[in-house]
């Protein structure tokens, strides 16, 4: 079986964000580690070469993959800052109809600029997936 390409590594959260070259979304990525630091109570650390992630939780298919996930965690790319692990929870629809400019997408959450979402929606949506995703360990 293949090996999970998304782990933790040793690199800097600090360089990593330092390199995104667009600073409206190099300063959205620094609210973000304090917003999901606040919300998770985890440290931020790099999953693979691009994902700032908050804690961690086990994960296993019925086809018997399985391995180590971040329990939130974001990647600013160049189209939208990808937010891992906010949506697919039972009471998620309700608050992303409220959250503002947003796309989804196989379990992701894309936003353009942080200030384009409503901040107490959004700290919800946060909220309510930890809790969501801790109730099931």
């Amino acid at each position: 079986m293949a090996k999970n390409k998304t782990t933790p590594t040793k690199s800097s959260v600090n360089a990593f964000i330092g390199s995104v070259k667009d600073p409206a979304q190099r300063a959205d990525a620094q609210a973000l580690i304090k917003l999901m630091q606040s919300a998770a109570g985890e440290k931020p650390k790099m999953w693979g070469p691009s994902i700032v992630g908050f804690g961690s939780y086990h994960y296993k298919y019925e086809s018997g993959r399985e391995g180590d996930m971040p329990v939130i965690a974001f990647s600013p790319r160049k189209a939208a800052t990808v937010l891992y692990g906010m949506i697919g929870f039972d009471e998620s629809a309700p608050l992303l109809a409220k959250l503002g400019k947003h796309t989804t997408g196989k379990g992701c959450l894309y936003i353009k600029k942080l200030a384009d979402v409503d901040q107490h929606v959004f700290e919800a949506l946060m909220a309510k997936s930890l809790a969501a995703k801790r109730s099931q360990r």
